[in-house]
């Protein structure tokens, strides 16, 4: 039997890459679609590359034919909360104009199925210590609000087009390959784990903690960390859920589990001789001070279930590729 093909835009980058390798491994066949503005060629070494942009129909339609397409995963976002405050036309531009084309661009291909990579930031403020997928939805960055906004636009889609589709709202993603053949690495680096890790490495400045008077056990803000294992295989579940014939749906992937910052820490500080030089700073604006999935709805519908994601087991995969970054 021939290996089913699936389109993953933006699949250089860090939970592109590593869903690429997973897809793989669970016997699918990735075709990674990224034009390299944020993601690394080095990073595609499961499955064909084609250098290209959202926007580009021709090729995509191509792409599409070549590979006979029968699914995509569109992971190709802009994603820095503050570029988007200070830069929302980008936002807007890449995270639903350009997202939109790429869906109509799918539907003309004949592709029926379609993996979103959305965020926890659609959900704003929370109301409630444990988020699920019905709670209010108050964006308080352009982030989460274009990503908001293109969840939107797929309920149009699949209701005009028949263009099935799957939603994920994830929180915090950590962590690396356990081979170290690929990994997390950002410009500017804004991730926690890495930030920790390159601190404790003396390749970065001290961590600096932002808040020490919430209302935690701490006073440190408090996050769902999930392995990108984890979270990449919650996109291959989606995936065959979809080829099955599944109708579009949301889910939150989540641990349901919080680790404060200090925690954290904490954790890091057994896995690195001279632990990790940090100090404290004032909250950052718009911080919330818990946020943290409800997973019950992907836990009962899909066979996923987190196994990497323990603090511990995030932080050591993360040490090993900030170690011996490839790229």
């Amino acid at each position: 039997m021939s290996k089913i093909n699936v389109l993953v835009a933006g699949g250089a980058g860090y939970i592109g890459a590593h869903t690429c390798k997973l897809l793989a491994q669970a016997g699918f066949n990735p075709i990674t679609l990224d034009n390299l503005s944020t993601g690394y060629e080095k990073a595609v070494i499961y499955g064909p590359f084609v250098k290209g942009d959202l926007r580009d129909r021709a090729l995509i339609l191509e792409t599409i034919k070549k590979y006979d397409i029968k699914a995509a995963i569109h992971f190709a976002a802009f994603s820095l909360v503050g570029e988007s405050v200070s830069n929302p036309k980008k936002y807007y531009d890449n995270n639903v104009g350009a997202a939109s084309e790429f869906a109509d661009a799918l539907v003309e291909g004949g592709v029926k199925a379609l993996v979103f990579s959305s965020t926890a930031a659609v959900y704003g403020n929370p109301v409630t210590e444990l988020i699920a997928e019905t709670h209010q939805k108050e964006p308080i960055n352009p982030y989460g609000a274009t990503k908001l906004a293109f969840e939107g636009a797929l309920k149009w889609f699949d209701n005009a087009y028949g263009l099935k589709h799957v939603v994920l709202r994830y929180f915090n993603a950590a962590g690396s390959d356990f081979d170290v053949e690929i990994g997390e690495s950002h410009n500017p680096e804004t991730h926690l784990i890495p930030l920790i890790c390159k601190a404790a490495l003396g390749k970065f400045k001290p961590l600096t903690v932002f808040g020490t008077d919430y209302e935690t056990p701490d006073g440190t803000a408090v996050r769902d960390y999930i392995h990108v294992y984890d979270l990449a295989n919650a996109h291959i579940e989606a995936v065959k859920y979809l080829l099955s014939g599944g109708e579009s749906d949301v889910f939150n992937v989540g641990t349901g589990k919080g680790i404060s910052v200090k925690e954290a820490i904490e954790a890091a500080n057994a896995h690195f001789e001279n632990g990790v030089p940090h100090s404290y700073g004032p909250r950052r604006a718009g911080d919330p001070k818990i946020l943290v999935a409800d997973p019950t709805k992907i836990l009962s519908k899909f066979n996923w279930k987190p196994q990497y994601s323990d603090i511990d087991t995030i932080i050591k995969s993360a040490k090993a590729w900030q170690d011996n970054p490839k790229y």
